[in-house]
């Protein structure tokens, strides 16, 4: 039976964010990305533990056991969340662009959310290397910030996620965790992983060179070598 791997998108992220990983760990995990519900949550509710009980109905739902939470930005945000409430359903995490100790969000005004050429540069804004900022990335994002409601919600589980301070959280995570970052992510800076390797009890970081908010996109081989890497050493373990 093999072991079961969620994958959890960022704030902006779509499932495709995932696709190399998928593609290069599918024949020896479980792999799940469920879609985030951050345009279904309730207006009044808190959003990020609305995400976070959403995991758990998944995990509950699909009889997952000891599972390898991977998460990027609000995704690691929300892993962090379930792994402070529900630690014994958990083997792994691994944390990449994480929220939950500080993040540098800015969707902008809403007049400019309906611009191109805004929306372009706030996607580039997310790399290292700007020509990730595909056409197909931009109107990915753009079909968010032109729709009211859409918007609105992710205004909303940003603000949640900036009110929702994980410090005091992690020195009970206990499960091991391996921190991917990338050394020019300018949306949580490199400072951040290693504040978050002081707190978490059992972090290990790696630091990507020309590398900015999503590792597993801009450097989708380094990605997967370090995550197959860290994966061999905790089945010896």
């Amino acid at each position: 039976m093999k072991q079961s791997m969620i994958l959890l998108h960022g704030l902006f992220g779509r499932l495709s964010n995932w696709e190399t990983v998928i593609d290069h760990f599918k024949t020896s995990y479980d792999i799940h990305v469920p879609a985030l519900p951050i345009f279904d949550s309730p207006p009044k509710a808190d959003q990020l533990l609305y995400l976070t009980s959403f995991l758990d109905n998944y995990i509950q739902q699909h009889c997952l056991k000891d599972v390898i939470l991977i998460g990027n930005s609000l995704g690691g945000h929300v892993a962090i969340l379930y792994a402070s409430l529900h630690g014994d359903k958990v083997k792994e995490l691994v944390l990449t662009g994480s929220s939950g100790l500080y993040e540098n969000t800015n969707i902008g005004a809403f007049p400019r959310r309906s611009s191109y050429d805004y929306i372009r540069e706030r996607v580039a804004y997310t790399f290292y290397n700007p020509a990730m900022a595909t056409e197909e990335l931009v109107l990915e994002v753009m079909e968010v910030t032109t729709d009211s409601a859409k918007c609105l919600c992710t205004i909303r589980m940003a603000k949640s996620a900036q009110r929702n301070y994980v410090a005091d959280l992690l020195p009970g995570i206990e499960v091991p965790v391996w921190l991917i970052w990338g050394k020019e992510d300018k949306v949580t800076p490199v400072h951040v992983a290693y504040e978050f390797a002081d707190l978490l009890p059992h972090a290990h970081l790696t630091v990507f060179d020309e590398c900015g908010h999503v590792p597993m996109m801009e450097k989708p081989d380094h990605f997967n070598a370090v995550l197959s890497s860290y994966l061999r050493v905790q089945k010896t373990n």
